[in-house]
């Protein structure tokens, strides 16, 4: 169950909206808008009637009652993009007594019913601290049922005056964060889709993706996280990191300390645009959690030289001007190019073997497993796909695992290898290279993808889990029919099928045949799998007593 907080200043604009069902003025088709919770004297006024325009005006006019009969005002700085700025230098402030939060289930989601829905609200208003169970006066809410969104997400709508019913404010501070938390403790309790704890990757506006349909496209963020991913995990210095993302085509500028042009803080990247059309930039934290500059940092060598090698090529990048030192033809090795592919396989081998024994609770160190793993599938992308395919899709998928909600909860990771020379090994095999020496290493990563898979399974992240098989037995089922058979085909194998066709064995090289696990995988240390068997919990609705008055949490049956 995913929340979305807003604040503003029109609680009547804000309900008529909820309520409308003309199309021309909703993103969405909204059909039958009901009340499935609110403050009592809403439910017994309203109950569960279809609502319309005037029944909207009444409602707002009750729930800002508080708001206007105190002459309370509630500011917040206007956070908009381009908002304008007071006389201290800081964004003015604006009226913010109306807070709205929507709570939307997936589109596979079970259906819940309007009860179910009622006491999801009222237990959602409890924790956030808006009723009575605050020990505070109540704030005036409801709780609005319009029919799912147009990608068939069931959700309601929460809009809650902020103003209590003796005049005081009620406390939003870190109210996003909150919602979040309440939320994961609501899908326990009703048996939802439980949303993961530990790892959580970055959104999009949905205006970003109706522009790239628009333009037939993918959208500007996916591709720049996929060769940023990419060049990261190719390189073993920042200097590096810079140069690798310029010689990708992308355009990128650091982000200096106040006052300095020599100590960079972040940075911006942009693809490069056609002629006439200006670059759209994003912020490498915004892209993905891993991809600030602080977190990449973590995993480079932190020495003066090596400063001022980046602060060099972040300057040169910034005034787009060549590289300092730029890497010129291939890389030397002592090493044929098949032994190097050997020695990359066998390190691949090392880090699939070592997962075994990883505690699924080290949760740093399965980010930092899946980083590297994403990034070898974002740079075998870059190299074989002009539009994003099953490698693309891969990489994204793992890089969800690689995302933590907060790094700074974790431990930092174990010592393991490293996949940095096997991707820089991709990016320069040539665009159309497929290999008996790449089908070995791909055989090694869908063994390390298998263990992220079976971790998911363990800690009990279903949708992570599910996503992972989809993407790993159905879009990379017809990339692995493609390859040529390995030198040495690896004791592990997988299961994989092409979209919604298995793959027949006999379509398959001959290391990738179908071998099922006859038994499930031995509990790793830390598991969260608990002991004994627990029994299964199940949604039972609030009682109610034939002789009370329709109210928040009863049965609002339709």
């Amino acid at each position: 169950m995913i929340p979305n907080v807003t604040r503003g200043s029109r609680m009547q604009g804000l309900l008529y909206y909820l309520v409308s069902t003309d199309v021309d003025k909703t993103a969405n088709v909204h059909s039958d808008p009901h009340l499935v919770a609110g403050s009592a004297a809403v439910m017994a006024w309203f109950d569960d009637g279809i609502l319309d325009q005037d029944d909207a005006s009444k409602i707002a006019a009750y729930l800002d009652q508080p708001h206007k009969n105190y002459g309370v005002e509630i500011m917040r700085r206007d956070d908009r993009k381009g908002a304008p700025v007071g006389p201290d230098g800081k964004p003015q402030l604006i009226k913010a007594d109306v807070w709205h939060c929507s709570l939307s289930l997936s589109a596979g989601e079970r259906h819940v019913t309007d009860q179910e829905w009622g006491d999801i609200a009222n237990d959602f208003i409890d924790q956030m601290g808006f009723s009575e169970a605050s020990g505070k006066a109540p704030c005036r809410w409801v709780a609005i049922d319009h029919g799912t969104s147009s990608k068939g997400n069931h959700h309601i709508h929460l809009a809650v005056s902020l103003v209590r019913e003796d005049g005081t404010k009620a406390s939003v501070h870190n109210d996003r964060s909150r919602a979040q938390d309440t939320c994961r403790g609501l899908e326990k309790k009703y048996g939802l889709e439980e949303l993961s704890t530990v790892h959580a990757s970055r959104g999009y506006d949905p205006a970003e993706k109706q522009t790239a349909i628009r333009q037939g496209r993918e959208m500007h963020r996916t591709s720049l996280e996929r060769k940023v991913r990419a060049a990261s995990t190719a390189v073993s210095t920042e200097a590096e990191f810079v140069r690798q993302g310029r010689d990708m085509g992308l355009l990128m500028r650091p982000r200096y300390a106040k006052n300095t042009t020599d100590v960079v803080v972040g940075y911006s990247v942009a693809e490069r645009p056609p002629k006439d059309e200006r670059p759209v930039w994003f912020g490498g934290g915004k892209i993905a959690r891993d991809l600030g500059l602080g977190q990449m940092r973590t995993k480079w060598p932190d020495t003066a030289q090596g400063s001022l090698d980046a602060v060099a090529e972040w300057n040169a990048a910034a005034r787009n001007r060549p590289q300092v030192k730029p890497q010129r033809g291939p890389i030397k090795s002592e090493y044929t190019e098949a032994q190097q592919w050997a020695i990359h396989t066998a390190n691949a081998k090392e880090m699939a073997d070592r997962l075994a024994s990883l505690p699924v609770d080290d949760h740093a160190s399965w980010a930092k497993v899946a980083r590297e793993t994403s990034g070898v599938f974002a740079a075998w992308s870059t190299q074989l796909e002009t539009t994003a395919g099953p490698l693309a899709a891969t990489a994204a998928e793992l890089a969800k695992t690689a995302q933590l909600r907060d790094y700074r909860k974790h431990t930092k990771p174990v010592p393991l290898p490293s996949l940095a020379s096997s991707t820089m090994l991709l990016l320069a095999a040539g665009s159309k290279s497929k290999t008996a020496a790449q089908s070995a290493l791909l055989l090694q990563l869908m063994r390390t993808s298998r263990a992220i898979y079976d971790m998911h399974q363990e800690s009990k992240r279903l949708r992570e889990a599910k996503n992972l098989r989809r993407v790993l037995t159905g879009d990379l089922g017809p990339f692995i029919t493609s390859m040529p058979e390995p030198d040495k085909p690896p004791a592990v194998q997988v299961s994989v099928s092409a979209g919604n066709r298995a793959v027949p064995e006999s379509e398959l090289p001959t290391s990738f045949k179908l071998l099922r696990r006859s038994a499930p995988p031995p509990v790793r240390p830390g598991s969260v799998v608990p002991s004994t068997t627990e029994p299964a919990r199940t949604y039972q609705p609030r009682p109610t007593h034939p002789s009370a008055q329709p109210g928040p949490g009863q049965d609002y049956e339709r």
